[in-house]
């Protein structure tokens, strides 16, 4: 009977000898536009049957089942899934338990009106944050902004002092309806003030950052935006990947 180690190490000979078939092979990490190896990233430390919590907008949301019975659908197929798959497999004697709350279209405020719900009552010890780009166009002030964004991260640390947080940065690309000059120096232009709240709000609050619109900006120059955001907002499967690895990466260092 195979144990885990055993299955894991046949199955990367397996999947090496027919990685080294194939013509020309990947090139690595030289040209590897997500900044990450892949797979080859340390193990998060996180104590056993840990909850973690990702909240947000649309690109968190990616149609997580409300239905938390139907297992099949409860995280939905954002990054969200990937990691949580991700770390199924890698430390399934935590067992970790995950929990999506990401509502499409959602701006900060919204968290702050369902906050005590979707936060607080869910009791996390690991909290993730990717929110944003909705208040772009239909948000507030930067200061109300940042304002909100205090108020939850505040509650969240009154709730549980030795909460751990992680903050993504919201990003966009030159893709979509943002290829428009105009519209991109709009939408560019806030997400750079959000991003530089985002980090200050890291410091403050001792957090992990994952600088989320850089890892996009030098993916975009490595292959294409397109490649990544479909839109200009909303990211491709491939997209998902490149925040769950970044993400894996930050947590874990």
């Amino acid at each position: 009977m195979l144990d885990r180690r055993t299955f894991l190490r046949g199955t990367a000979l397996c999947t090496g000898a027919v990685a080294a078939s194939k013509v020309g092979e990947v090139q690595g990490a030289a040209t590897n536009p997500s900044g990450v190896g892949g797979y080859d990233y340390r193990l998060p430390k996180l104590a056993k049957g840990s909850r973690l919590l990702f909240q947000g907008d649309s690109i968190t949301d990616m149609k997580w089942g409300r239905n938390e019975r139907d297992r099949n659908h409860y995280l939905g197929h954002s990054y969200v899934y990937l990691i949580a798959s991700r770390l199924g497999v890698d430390m399934p004697e935590a067992q970790l338990e995950f929990f999506n709350r990401g509502i499409s279209g959602h701006k900060v405020s919204d968290l702050k009106a369902r906050w005590q719900k979707d936060a607080i009552d869910m009791k996390p010890d690991l909290l993730s944050i990717l929110i944003g780009v909705n208040d772009v166009s239909r948000g507030g002030t930067v200061e109300q902004w940042e304002a909100d964004y205090r108020l939850i991260l505040d509650a969240s640390r009154k709730a549980k002092a030795d909460l751990s947080v992680v903050l993504l940065d919201p990003f966009v690309l030159r893709s979509g309806r943002l290829k428009n000059e105009a519209a991109w120096k709009k939408w560019r232009g806030k997400v750079d003030q959000y991003c530089g709240i985002v980090a200050q709000l890291a410091k403050d609050y001792d957090a992990v950052h994952v600088k989320t619109q850089e890892v996009f900006d030098a993916a975009a120059k490595s292959v294409s935006p397109e490649h990544w955001i479909w839109d200009g907002v909303h990211p491709l499967p491939q997209g998902h990947e490149l925040i769950a690895r970044n993400w894996l990466q930050q947590v874990s260092s």
